[in-house]
């Protein structure tokens, strides 16, 4: 398991009672500590009018993170691509490859990251679908490089044009499986929040999978939510925080991320408790036992190449500390 690649996914998570500031300069702080820690990249996610997350101007946050640290890869986990024009973002991460070169991630999902309301906010229209999302893909590309199209684009994209940023496609169903592997781009599957259709669209993918001038064979990362400490018993404790918040999206009722509390079936119906077994059945918590072999169980089934861990935890030290013990656990196998 030592050889395998392990990053992070950051949602910039504002606590209850805190504030956006805060929380991205816990950001920061995070970001430090895991490049430390050996840790490959540093994601940012882009969700929108969500009070519990910081990082919806994800290429901001990106270059906060990028100027603050010096040799961990820092990017998009994901960008929305439907939310933007193809220009933009191709302006915006030929911007940061060229303050931060060789440093810069372009991962990019096809959902608004949002509901439907705010997806017609930032994109101007009511068309919410993404059917056009290869052509808006390939347009992407195109301005990193206009020699992939038959006669020149009509604007270009300056920073961006004749940079190679790593582009990945990012999933949760067999959609971004099918299209990552026809293109011949690395993959990353969202098992943290979709874990029953991570073996079938990772099959997908390699099914899928045709070699091309960016791979040779391919790349599966992973994401999975891993809440580790001390005990079994205090990371079971600190993950009612995520439990908290994913319930809270069941409801629509989506607010800062809360302390743990000593009791969840206070807080939530049978049902409900079911859906959240079932929506985070991925996840990994516990003491460095629980998480060596849950890990090594996961890694094992699903074949990644790269894990991209998530910790949602309310207190910033014990989560620094979840990551160390990941961090310890990868490193020792």
């Amino acid at each position: 398991m030592s050889n395998i690649k392990y990053s992070v996914l950051d949602l910039s998570p504002i606590l209850q009672g805190g504030s956006p500031a805060e929380s991205l300069q816990n950001t920061l702080d995070l970001a430090k500590h895991v490049e430390k820690l050996g840790y490959t990249r540093f994601w940012l996610a882009e969700h929108h009018n969500m009070p519990g997350i910081a990082s919806s101007a994800t290429s901001v946050v990106i270059g906060h993170v990028a100027a603050g640290t010096t040799s961990i890869r820092v990017g998009s986990g994901g960008v929305m691509l439907p939310n933007h024009s193809s220009l933009v973002i191709a302006e915006q991460f030929g911007t940061l490859e060229s303050l931060f070169p060789g440093r810069i991630d372009l991962g990019l999902g096809r959902a608004p990251g949002t509901d439907q309301l705010t997806a017609m906010a930032l994109r101007r229209t009511r068309r919410t679908d993404a059917q056009d999302f290869p052509e808006q893909l390939e347009e992407l590309r195109t301005y990193f490089d206009p020699s992939r199209a038959e006669n020149p684009l009509p604007v270009r994209a300056i920073p961006g044009e004749g940079l190679t940023i790593p582009i990945w496609l990012l999933g949760s169903s067999g959609y971004s499986a099918q299209l990552a592997g026809e293109l011949g781009l690395p993959f990353s599957f969202a098992s943290h929040f979709s874990p029953d259709n991570t073996l079938p669209a990772i099959d997908l993918y390699h099914r899928s999978f045709r070699p091309s001038e960016v791979l040779s064979e391919p790349y599966v990362m992973v994401g999975v939510n891993v809440i580790a400490a001390d005990t079994d018993e205090r990371a079971k404790y600190l993950a009612t925080s995520m439990q908290q918040s994913f319930l809270g999206m069941i409801r629509n009722k989506r607010d800062g991320l809360k302390p743990p509390v000593n009791n969840m079936d206070e807080l939530w119906t049978p049902y409900e408790k079911t859906m959240l077994q079932q929506q985070l059945g991925s996840s990994i918590i516990g003491g460095r036992k629980i998480v060596k072999d849950k890990l090594e169980e996961f890694i094992a089934e699903t074949g990644a190449n790269e894990l991209i861990v998530n910790g949602q935890i309310y207190d910033h030290e014990e989560r620094k500390h979840s990551f160390e013990i990941v961090s310890e656990v990868i490193t020792e196998c």
